[in-house]
């Protein structure tokens, strides 16, 4: 940290922001490549501007890590613990309860 005094005025000079690479290199999965600037030196992408399909227009499945996979493993696991089955008590114990003042004073006597 730098302290600078200048006409009785006194600016701290921090250093946070990170180094900062004007021609960092991206390269993708297909192997296209080029440069950006970042904070990185060098990034790795699986998809980019040549092979993506709606800058090609080429119809093709993009799925990553999986995503459909996770998506169905988390639905099965929700079944297997029983989701509908709470959201199904929670409902019908709403449906037991008095719904208007009349009502509650009517069960009460």
């Amino acid at each position: 940290m730098q302290k600078k005094a200048k006409f009785g005025k006194i600016s701290i000079m921090k250093t946070i922001h990170p180094k900062w690479y004007p021609k960092a290199k991206v390269t993708c999965a297909c192997g296209h490549s080029f440069t950006v600037g970042s904070t990185k030196p060098e990034i790795q992408v699986e998809i980019c501007a040549a092979c993506h399909p709606f800058f090609t227009g080429e119809m093709k499945y993009v799925d990553t890590q999986g995503r459909v996979e996770k998506f169905q493993a988390k639905q099965k696991a929700a079944k297997e613990k029983g989701w509908k089955k709470k959201e199904k008590a929670i409902r019908e114990e709403k449906k037991e309860r008095p719904r208007t003042l009349k009502e509650m004073l009517q069960k009460k006597g």
